[in-house]
């Protein structure tokens, strides 16, 4: 099986891409950082399941926000307050994950994680008319997924690795990463893996989306079911990636 990682970049040179191979045996088949639409598309094609690691959704009320104030309907709300605001900028699965993790994704309404999500949202609609099932909730063959809380998951480094500047925490980070892993062969990769915090992403963002194929990751529940095929839904590993003797 093909597992492959995308940590999503709104340019394509920024854009990670990491492909996981299982076949008893656990390896990187490829990982590199550039990534074109149609690199993406793509890969997405071949692979078993893909993770993104990018919002695939704006939150319902801020949709319905954008919407009703577009065609000047808005009903003026009570307040203004930093609660109503946070309802605008959170979607449900934010929540989740902070609550879970003490983690607090950035804002795909306010944040420029916006510019990236925007790329997808174009992504998306080309897979979609090539009859690939897309479905924000995980039920398709697309997973959205964040690096940060499943190292927080699996009790690893996930601060102070991103950037030039922070090349030191990324080595660290490889290093766990290799040793809660001893079962993944890195294949050469593990040194761009160093330089690029976006290779890094992406190496991670393949495990988790294996992770979720496996049954491993916190699913959407009944309740949130219909919101997550809006919003989107971040898979949450367990608490130690899964070997592949224990399938």
């Amino acid at each position: 099986m093909l597992f492959v990682g995308i940590d999503l970049a709104a340019e394509a040179r920024r854009t990670g891409v990491a492909v996981v191979r299982e076949d008893g045996a656990l390896s990187l088949e490829q990982v590199r950082v550039g990534g074109s639409d149609e690199d993406l598309v793509a890969a997405v094609e071949a692979a078993d399941r893909t993770g993104v690691d990018v919002p695939l959704g704006w939150p319902a009320p801020f949709v319905d926000l954008v919407r009703a104030h577009a065609a000047g309907t808005l009903s003026a709300p009570a307040s203004t307050d930093s609660a109503w605001r946070r309802d605008l900028a959170m979607r449900t699965t934010d929540r989740e994950v902070h609550r879970r993790t003490g983690i607090t994704p950035l804002s795909v309404s306010t944040d420029r994680i916006a510019y990236p999500a925007l790329r997808w949202a174009g992504l998306e609609a080309r897979l979609r008319e090539r009859g690939i099932d897309v479905a924000r909730d995980g039920s398709g063959v697309v997973f959205e997924v964040y690096p940060a809380a499943a190292l927080h998951c699996w009790s690893l480094t996930h601060r102070g690795y991103k950037g030039a500047q922070n090349a030191p925490g990324r080595s660290a980070l490889a290093a766990e990463l290799v040793e809660k892993t001893p079962w993944l062969d890195w294949n050469g990769y593990r040194d761009l893996c160093v330089r690029d915090d976006n290779a890094l992403d992406a190496v991670v963002a393949a495990l988790i989306t294996r992770e979720a194929f496996l049954g491993s990751c916190e699913p959407p529940t009944d309740e949130n079911r219909e919101v997550a095929r809006q919003e989107g839904w971040i898979w949450l590993p367990g608490t130690s990636p899964t070997p592949p003797t224990m399938r």
